[in-house]
């Protein structure tokens, strides 16, 4: 299964280390990093099906759900 938020659709991301400052004036041994997204596994009960959905979701998809509401959010997701 894919790192990846159920609501928002935020995966990891690769970019370097340094900042382009750094990396004009010095060599850049680093290479490349990867940027995971903060995942939190959640069970959400919705009471319009009156059941808990269990997703994996993003801080931010959190957020969403708590502005939006639990059955419109997942709705417009495709989850319910």
């Amino acid at each position: 299964m894919a790192k990846q938020c159920d609501i928002t659709g935020k995966k990891t991301q690769i970019g370097g280390k340094y900042s382009n400052r750094t990396r004009a004036t010095q060599f850049n041994p680093s290479g490349k990093t990867k940027r995971a997204p903060n995942l939190q596994k959640k069970r959400i009960y919705v009471p319009e099906l009156n059941k808990s959905v269990s997703i994996k979701v993003s801080t931010k998809g959190l957020r969403t759900i708590a502005k939006n509401g639990a059955f419109k959010t997942l709705r417009a997701a495709k989850l319910v």
